[in-house]
């Protein structure tokens, strides 16, 4: 490169600020655009090329990033705090670049580095299965059995493709790795093996029972452990219980993600469990002991003389339990004052009596209505 150097974050368009990963996702995405393969002939985005690996190559060094901030390309050119040479200089060759680059030619070429192709060992699917739990098995944990379809292991060949008592043999295109190797200007490329398709090897005598796949769709039972105080949206991980892995890979996992029904009397914040109960006017006005419902079953709840509607009561440590282990939430009770909607006319002689003789029974409502002449008079003067 000739003239002024371009700035590596802005060869890579991201920001000063930016993380390993978003410097990493950044590259991928230029190495892709630029690569000589998909612009054959076309010197400019070879260029371009070469300029975006140069400024990874510095700038996913924490080391050789820290000097670039500090002191720009000089601090990563001959004899810079970055190294001798820096990227093409003296010493410098692919070797050193091989993981940079490696994944960028798997999506460009459809497979991985040579000497880790597709005949290495690979770990199967992670599975997701929603389940529906009450409010109770939420509070205080349960176990469920659930049933899912997965693709396993054969069991006639144990996963191995091949029919019983024979093995797949190593392929003669590539050696077993997967990938074949060539030489491209100064890289060292590889792609997909076209014979075994990555696979490293060739099954001759296939299974009949999974036809020499290794793996058949079946529906299968587990039991799932809830824990007491999971909530909404919580996911429980089952290892190895996903679908199973390729050429002798671990299996997936699974992982249960939790939903909770309605209940007809509770309502949950966190580990706190919250409720309305009704009560007659005479009790809230008079007084009272009355039942209301927890989770453990019914508890006996004083209602003081004088009660207001929407009035709340706390019932400590009748919530749920912490899911850390920790203690329990609490309970809130709000009482709902009910008024009677039918009166004989013996009980409305004796409300309004009970009427005429209340005077300052009731100080919100005579604080409201003096306030409400205050404001009418302010408007009126």
């Amino acid at each position: 490169m000739s003239g002024q150097k371009a700035d590596y974050y802005e060869l890579l368009g991201v920001a000063r600020s930016a993380s390993a990963e978003e410097v990493k996702k950044a590259y991928r995405k230029k190495a892709i655009q630029f690569h000589p393969d998909k612009n054959p002939g076309n010197a400019e985005a070879e260029a371009k090329f070469k300029q975006c690996a140069e400024a990874y190559e510095v700038l996913s060094n924490p080391e050789k990033r820290k000097a670039y901030d500090q002191f720009g390309h000089a601090g990563v050119g001959q004899g810079g705090p970055g190294g001798p040479g820096g990227f093409g200089g003296a010493g410098a060759g692919f070797g050193g670049f091989e993981d940079i680059f490696g994944d960028i030619f798997g999506e460009v070429f459809g497979g991985g580095r040579g000497g880790r192709g597709g005949s290495r060992a690979t770990r199967g699917s992670d599975l997701r299965y929603n389940m529906k739990v009450s409010f109770e098995e939420a509070a205080f944990g349960c176990e469920k059995e659930i049933t899912i379809p997965r693709e396993s292991n054969c069991k006639t060949c144990q996963g191995t493709g091949a029919k019983p008592g024979t093995s797949p043999e190593v392929c003669g295109g590539c050696g077993g790795s997967g990938e074949i190797r060539f030489q491209q200007g100064f890289f060292t490329l590889s792609k997909t093996c076209p014979q075994c398709n990555g696979a490293g090897s060739m099954i001759k005598n296939k299974c009949t029972d999974c036809r020499g796949q290794g793996k058949k769709s079946e529906n299968v039972k587990i039991s799932v452990k809830v824990p007491a105080g999971i909530n909404v949206g919580q996911k429980l991980k089952l290892r190895s219980e996903g679908e199973a892995g390729a050429r002798g890979g671990p299996a997936g996992d699974l992982y249960v993600v939790i939903d909770i029904a309605s209940h007809p009397f509770f309502e949950r914040n966190g580990d706190d469990v919250y409720c309305e109960v009704p009560v007659s006017f005479t009790q809230a006005a008079l007084g009272a002991e009355i039942d209301t419902p927890t989770l453990g079953g019914t508890v006996k709840l004083n209602i003081p003389a004088g009660t207001q509607s929407n009035k709340r009561f706390r019932l400590k440590g009748k919530g749920i339990a912490s899911l850390s282990g920790r203690g329990r939430g609490d309970q809130y009770v709000q009482v709902q004052v009910e008024v009677p909607s039918k009166l004989t006319d013996k009980q409305r002689d004796l409300l309004e009596e009970f009427a005429s003789l209340s005077g300052e029974s009731y100080p919100e409502s005579q604080s409201f209505v003096k306030k409400m002449k205050d404001w009418f008079s302010s408007q009126n003067p």
